[in-house]
């Protein structure tokens, strides 16, 4: 039987809370990272080196060695602060929120595909002496089949899936923004997350308290973040159907847009998923991308190769300014 995130948390004493979406994940780290400080451990928040378009127009993620000032723990997972940036100038959000934090943050590389990512992710954690990781999805695309219509972005949420559920240590899977993102709709995705818990795997739920909010605000204020400004909003009373990505997407906030719901990512991976449990043995990203195409499934890298995003760019609030 899956154990609480509580238990877990009685059995660890080091979590890597990570953003597994890329973007402005690793700012949807931050409630949980505190919540798991508050109970007791030791916490490092992260995420990977792929950036939306709003802060870096080039395609797909960023290998360690297109990175200066960064620690490598491995050839995947490396140490960031404020100065992390790519070798073209360009600071990732773990970078800033290392700056508001004033503590070092992880920068996950997943070139190398699910392989290379686990492996680093397990070199790293022993170095670390890390004991538990926390992978936080805002929005919920992750809890896909993969079929479903509006999904948008599968690639590095189910390659991070699939590396989850292949380290060393317990794992957990946490979703903030139900939906924020604009790819499952409130049905589907409480349709999926019905599911996971009809196979044991919810394993507790955690809203914004007002101490979150508060850093939150600091961290959204110098950020290009979307989804998670959403569940602060939540957490304030907005609620109803807002758009985001310029009017690219409609998505519905409701009082659950502020709870992160926390799961077994083996119960995700094994009953919900049909992306991850493809892509495990992949060794590149490009071979991962070539699993999605087979699968016919849609991937942001696609996205960002034929540069979509240029055609809604000037009316992407984030594009010109901070969100």
């Amino acid at each position: 039987m899956p154990k609480s995130l509580e238990a877990l948390v009685d059995e660890s004493s080091f979590a890597l809370v990570i953003g597994i979406g890329g973007g402005g994940d690793v700012v949807g780290t931050l409630p949980t990272s505190r919540y798991l400080r508050w109970l007791g451990l030791k916490t490092m928040v992260g995420g990977l080196t792929w950036e939306r378009y709003v802060v870096d127009p080039e395609p797909g993620p960023r290998r360690m060695d297109e990175i200066v000032n960064i620690e490598l723990l491995s050839e995947t997972v490396g140490l960031a602060d404020a100065s992390t940036r790519t070798k073209k100038g360009i600071r990732f959000t773990e970078s800033i929120v290392a700056e508001v934090l004033n503590e070092r943050t992880l920068l996950i590389d997943p070139n190398l595909g699910v392989q290379g990512i686990a492996s680093g992710l397990r070199r790293a954690m022993r170095k670390l002496g890390a004991d538990l990781f926390v992978g936080i999805d805002v929005g919920g695309d992750v809890l896909a089949e993969g079929t479903e219509q509006g999904l948008h972005s599968m690639l590095a949420d189910s390659m991070m899936l699939a590396a989850m559920v292949n380290l060393d240590s317990p794992s957990v899977l946490g979703v903030l923004g139900y939906g924020s993102d604009g790819e499952l709709g409130f049905e589907k995705l409480s349709e999926n997350i019905s599911r996971v818990a009809s196979y044991g795997g919810f394993l507790g739920a955690r809203g914004l308290t007002p101490e979150d909010l508060t850093m939150l605000d600091e961290v959204i204020a110098k950020t290009k973040t979307e989804a998670t400004a959403l569940a602060v909003a939540a957490a304030r009373g907005k609620s109803g159907e807002v758009e985001i990505r310029g009017g690219y997407r409609k998505v519905l906030l409701t009082p659950a847009s502020a709870i992160t719901f926390y799961f077994d990512p083996l119960v995700v991976f094994e009953r919900i998923s049909k992306v991850a449990k493809e892509l495990v043995r992949t060794k590149s990203l490009d071979e991962a991308q070539e699993v999605l195409e087979r699968l016919g499934v849609p991937s942001e890298l696609t996205f960002e190769r034929n540069y979509e995003w240029k055609k809604y760019a000037s009316s992407d609030r984030l594009y010109g300014g901070n969100g």
